[in-house]
């Protein structure tokens, strides 16, 4: 666009940055290519306690046309809580006090200019967490004045926090409906072959440990739960889990909390005393645990989950980066040994799991190739162990995890993910301050992490024998 006698601005990617190919001022210096980040959309966050347990955390971000309000409720993964806590999370989405059922939540829905509501279930180390999500439009875009940010914070508060119930218990109806829906997601889970084998070899390695348990929990614990009971394991967790309340948009700080302080749901949460769950490790042994199980597939999976012995919090940052170069990408060690040069893999990769210190290798190979290929796996883990991997390998890999990082900024609900994983480390770290940890690791730091890296466990998904 021309703004002027000789002035030139071209809009780049997003409203953050401003290319400007050519300004040309009388007795004023002539510039040329220069980018300029506008203030207004730094991302800003800061965080509050309401009352013991319960925090605000508001994250100011003006790109967006939309405000995006999470409730996330933190519980330690137990076996003898989590098939409830998943059939909970699946209850409260059925209906609340002012929304009684799917269709007064869809047209309440609509009336906020077509607002979106969303949950769900993870497990983050040793933690079971429920998560809820409203998105809804920014007020600014309205064609009135109207509070709609006010509302969707009162309606999702309303969905988590004052639950439909009849005569001190959930719906009846609503939960004989979820249970049979939680029942197919457990009993399915065998249908994606590759995250099936994955999350047994994390059960295999956390035999008996809060990490191996599966996040839906499981199918003979779902027969006897009532309505009753559900309400009264609904009323006990609301008591004592740690509640994360994250607002991002084109906010206002102070309005944002007066809003979450008025709200009447809000109001009558009682303090708690959390602790947030210490990760258990799992102890390396003298040799891998190696686990084959039969299923009628005809391509192998393999998964090897590794143990790391970190130390420190900023050892987190030097296995990220060593796991980038093992798996992390089409240039990993992985991806160009075991599938390109050996092809023996569909696909070759790995995944770091901060929380609990692991890295878990997943291969999708031809059956007759399993061998060859553990032991095309194995040499990559020596290989790392012994420097064998070049300064433009890691250079590469930092710039993975760079680039990863700078697109923070660009998804709302990327923004809640990265600040909400911090609250499991402690330790909070701003984008910019994250890229610094990254880009000043050097070679000599993976080898020595590469040292600190054992199987633990070898897992294979292998076809019937005829």
């Amino acid at each position: 666009m021309i703004l002027g006698t000789g002035v030139k601005i071209i809009l780049k990617n997003s409203p953050s940055v401003l290319k400007i190919d050519c300004i040309i001022f009388p007795k004023y210096t002539i510039l040329i290519n220069m980018e300029i980040k506008t203030k207004e959309d730094i991302m800003n966050y800061k965080k509050e306690q309401l009352k013991e347990g319960i925090n605000l955390h508001v994250i100011r971000n003006n790109k967006f046309k939309t405000n995006l309000i999470s409730i996330f409720l933190t519980l330690p993964l137990k076996r003898e809580t989590i098939t409830k806590e998943a059939l909970i999370s699946a209850v409260l989405r059925r209906g609340s006090t002012n929304y009684k059922t799917s269709e007064e939540m869809s047209i309440a829905l609509e009336e906020m200019y077509g607002a979106s509501f969303d949950c769900g279930i993870e497990k983050m180390g040793d933690s079971h967490v429920l998560k809820f999500y409203l998105e809804t439009i920014n007020e600014e875009f309205l064609p009135s004045s109207e509070e709609i940010l006010k509302k969707a914070i009162d309606m999702l508060c309303d969905i988590v926090f004052n639950p439909l119930t009849e005569k001190g218990a959930f719906k009846d109806e609503y939960v004989a409906m979820e249970k049979d829906n939680l029942k197919q997601i457990i009993e399915g889970k065998i249908d994606n072959k590759g995250r099936y084998a994955l999350d047994r070899c994390i059960e295999e390695m956390y035999q008996d440990k809060p990490y191996g348990l599966y996040k839906y929990g499981y199918v003979e614990d779902l027969a006897s739960v009532t309505p009753q009971e559900l309400y009264s394991s609904y009323t006990t967790m609301i008591q004592n889990a740690k509640i994360d309340i994250f607002v991002s948009g084109k906010i206002e700080e102070a309005k944002i909390q007066e809003v979450i302080l008025q709200n009447k749901q809000i109001q009558t949460l009682e303090k708690r005393q959390v602790e947030m769950t210490k990760n258990e490790t799992i102890e390396e042994g003298t040799k891998p645990n190696e686990i084959s199980e039969e299923m009628d597939i005809t391509q192998g999976k393999l998964v090897i989950g590794l143990n790391v012995r970190e130390e420190t919090l900023d050892d987190k940052y030097i296995t990220l980066v060593y796991n980038t170069i093992l798996g992390g990408g089409a240039n990993s060690k992985l991806f160009q040994n075991v599938r390109e040069k050996a092809s023996l893999a569909y696909t070759a990769g790995s995944n770091y799991i901060r929380q609990k210190s692991n890295i878990f290798i997943r291969c999708g190979i031809e059956i007759k190739n399993k061998q060859k290929a553990i032991d095309i796996i194995k040499q990559q883990l020596e290989d790392m162990k012994h420097g064998e991997f070049s300064e433009e390998d890691l250079n590469n890999a930092k710039r993975s995890i760079i680039s990863t990082i700078d697109f923070i900024p660009d998804e709302q609900d990327t923004q809640i993910s990265y600040y909400f994983g911090q609250e499991f480390t402690g330790e909070v770290v701003s984008p910019e301050e994250y890229k610094k940890k990254v880009d000043t690791i050097c070679k000599e730091q993976v080898v020595n992490m590469a040292k600190k890296v054992t199987i633990h466990t070898i897992y294979f998904l292998t076809g019937k024998e005829e």
